[in-house]
């Protein structure tokens, strides 16, 4: 038996006995995707798909030599999932059949919202994972996508996303988990967990910086020092990097004049050397032909090719370009030296390897299961759910006990609604309205109509405000319709001018809102938007398709709410774009006119009860700069419903070498609370979570003081102390703490 086919022998002897039998066209071969069911209609799924996918070989060409990755096999265009896993088994046998070595591709599908394939579980988005504060629920719906993604065939997905969110005006804020590095990182590493642990590759993305982009124009270059790429954007990825994904892909980022796809300082030198990635490297779709036709740093296909995988890009995805012929020309030429191409043809074919795909038994065969099982509407659900925050609630009006209810807004009629762009039916199905969306999903309107015998339904128009007077209550649904590239109003391409409501809708609400009847508004929405006062508020980011029904039961109160803002809410529309991790001077400040204060601060939301804090205490108030203190305090629900109340745990460096965050989210932990209960909660914190870049570029743990704040949200803490840093500055690297524990008995 030749080595390659020996299973009993370890995956880098195997690779390299591989390797070695390969011509130059084999080996390339394993370094691209191809996207068979790419059209060039005008609703392409990915930037400048019109120009770019007409220009793939035809497909016997394509597979002669065997091939890296199938691209989308599910999620192009509806297909019935049974048919699609038999077509994707022939697929596979037909390119083992035709490559010498007979080595299938790998399958990605894209799963940032479920399993992007007709028929699947549509899950809320990433944005409204942030919400939840809950990882272990975010790693259960990882595990449950990834077991439909691997009975279907598939063997990558592409996501998380772990873009922190910088300037919400960006279309893709609905796929980002928040505003805070420390929640990202916790989400997204579960998210991680779960699909890794359901025998799927985790792709984490989008390396790196990709949210920071001037004015949240997509793609628009970064402007962002070395200091806010290693304590704001970095840290979500070393956290996922620890849960062992085995992909990373690279981001469509130009930072200060380098165009990521061609950095190997951030590929290689940050990503595999500092923070020791192992796995394979992919392009973001047509990422390495950007560099040719949308950067200007490469003349041709060839030297893109060049630039890309001497940067660190292993795959180009989604479909073969410039990884083919250019690359086997280059390498021939000597523009191009050859390590380069058994390099990463060795990373590709390792994974292959550790996935069973090299050895002699492997078959493509899928076993089907179905699709939007119960469990999994269940847990749809429960993130729906666990994802609602109540903003405000002045009047006392949630939960509603009315008569006559009038539902007032286009969406709220709009199964859409509760979509965000990488679910199947808004991301795909727009274009095949006659396949249908595949799964349940119920209206807002339709899930009131369920609870209340009297429910009047006007979108807009004249009607409206004769409706709204003549109900208890008027219910307004307000915020989004998800699409790509200007097919919506949120999501990939879809980016703001303003944080202005979109359309007309700010002139439905303040219709309504000046009538005497009292306003519930309700957002769906896939990044916050500035409102007016209501009698109550309420928050979701695309929801799901389980999403109205888990907005009906807040609204009547069968669910006490506890979501949590991932994002801070924006008191104007025209407000600075900013975050609460900003230092001193970029809060409000007697030097600017303009406040940037948020109407809803990081981590707000209400409940249907109370909840008090009290008696802070700390293990020590003296600690060194590598050790670690208990943070403690006890929380009682001082209403008279049970709720969870979502304790929140930040620190501030009042005194640094750097500019500091006014606060950071060290810690958060949900705890379920019985009216009249009581519990303590204790957060252990490392010192290392005080670390940070400072002047020489270099992280450290500072000697000095920290202060506590714990409560409901960054802008909320009745509860302070502090702690002392005692002796010397210690320099921290990646393997340094990156979590607090948290506890409640």
């Amino acid at each position: 038996m030749e080595a390659w086919r020996d299973t009993t022998l370890p995956v880098e002897t195997r690779v390299t006995d591989l390797l070695s039998r390969m011509t130059l066209e084999e080996k390339i071969a394993q370094l691209a995707g191809v996207w068979v069911t790419a059209a060039s209609s005008g609703d392409g799924v990915a930037p400048h798909q019109d120009e770019l996918a007409e220009d793939t070989p035809p497909w016997p060409e394509v597979i002669k030599y065997g091939l890296g990755q199938l691209t989308r096999t599910f999620g192009t265009a509806p297909v019935d999932p049974q048919a699609g896993a038999k077509a994707l088994e022939h697929t596979q046998r037909e390119i083992m059949a035709t490559n010498r070595f007979g080595i299938p591709a790998m399958a990605h599908e894209e799963c940032l919202a479920g399993f992007t394939t007709w028929g699947a579980t549509a899950y809320p988005v990433p944005l409204a994972w942030g919400a939840t504060f809950d990882p272990a629920l975010i790693c259960e719906m990882g595990s449950r996508i990834g077991h439909d993604m691997r009975a279907h065939g598939i063997h990558q997905g592409l996501a998380p996303v772990l873009d922190v969110t910088r300037d919400p005006r960006w279309g893709r804020t609905e796929e980002t988990i928040g505003e805070d590095p420390y929640l990202v990182g916790m989400i997204g590493a579960q998210y991680v967990r779960g699909l890794e642990q359901a025998g799927i590759v985790a792709t984490l993305k989008h390396f790196v910086g990709y949210s920071a982009s001037r004015a949240g124009r997509n793609h628009g270059p970064v402007s962002m020092g070395p200091r806010e790429l290693a304590d704001v954007m970095l840290p979500p990825f070393e956290m996922a990097l620890r849960e062992g994904p085995r992909s990373v892909m690279q981001s469509y980022t130009e930072i200060d004049g380098v165009p990521t796809a061609a950095d190997h300082r951030v590929l290689t030198e940050l990503l595999r050397d500092d923070l020791g990635f192992t796995g394979v490297l992919v392009s973001d779709y047509f990422g390495v032909s950007f560099l040719e036709k949308l950067h200007g740093t490469a003349a041709d296909a060839g030297e893109a090719a060049r630039q890309a995988l001497t940067a660190g890009v292993d795959v180009e995805l989604p479909t073969v370009r410039c990884y083919g012929s250019p690359l086997a020309e280059a390498v021939r030429s000597g523009s191009i030296d050859e390590s380069f191409v058994d390099r990463a043809a060795a990373r590709v074919l390792s994974q292959k390897c550790e996935l069973g795909l090299l050895d002699p038994s492997y078959s493509p065969s899928a076993s089907p299961v179905a699709l939007d099982s119960a469990e999994n509407r269940a847990v749809a659900r429960r993130i729906a759910e666990e994802s609602v925050v109540l903003l405000e609630n002045s009047a006392g009006v949630l939960p509603l006990d009315a008569r006559r209810v009038a539902v007032v807004g286009p969406l709220a009629d709009d199964p859409l609604a509760m979509l965000g762009c990488y679910s199947f039916p808004a991301h795909v199905g727009v274009s095949h309205p006659d396949a249908g969306l595949g799964v349940e999903i119920k209206t807002v309107v339709a899930a009131l109509r369920e609870r209340f015998a009297d429910v009047t339904y006007v979108p807009d128009g004249p009607g409206v405000q004769a409706a709204v007077e003549a109900a208890d209550v008027c219910v307004a649904v307000v915020g989004d319709k998800a699409g790509l590239f200007g097919r919506g109003t949120s999501g990939e391409g879809c980016d703001a001018p303003d944080l202005r409501l979109p359309g007309e809708q700010a002139d439905l609400l303040d219709s309504v809102l000046g009538t005497s009847t009292p306003v519930v508004v309700v957002l769906c929405s896939g990044r916050p938007y500035t409102i007016p006062p209501a009698a109550a508020t309420v928050q979701t980011f695309f929801p799901g398709e389980e999403g109205a029904n888990a907005i009906a039961d807040v609204l009547t109160g069968k669910v006490n709410p506890s979501g949590r803002l991932p994002v801070s809410v924006p008191a104007h529309p025209g407000a600075q774009p900013t975050t609460y991790l900003a230092a001193p001077l970029g809060h409000r400040s007697d030097v600017s006119a303009l406040d940037p204060t948020p109407r809803f601060p990081f981590g707000h939301g209400l409940s249907y009860t109370t909840f008090e804090y009290r008696d802070l205490r700390l293990s020590s108030t003296e600690i060194p700069v590598d050790g670690s203190v208990d943070v403690t305090c006890t929380v009682t629900n001082s209403g008279s419903r049970p709720g969870t109340e979502v304790v929140q745990l930040y620190l501030r460096d009042p005194v640094a070498q750097v500019t500091r965050p006014w606060r950071q989210l060290v810690g958060f932990v949900r705890v379920p609370l019985e009216p009249g209960q009581s519990t303590d909660v204790t957060f252990t914190v490392h010192a290392d979570l005080t670390s940070f870049t400072g002047v020489d570029g270099h992280r450290v743990v500072e000697p000095g003081s920290i202060e506590v704040h714990i409560g409901r949200s960054c802008a909320d803490t009745p509860l302070f102390g502090s702690f002392t840093l005692t002796g010397s500055a210690r320099p921290v690297g990646p393997d340094r703490v990156l979590q607090s524990s948290a506890r409640y008995s």
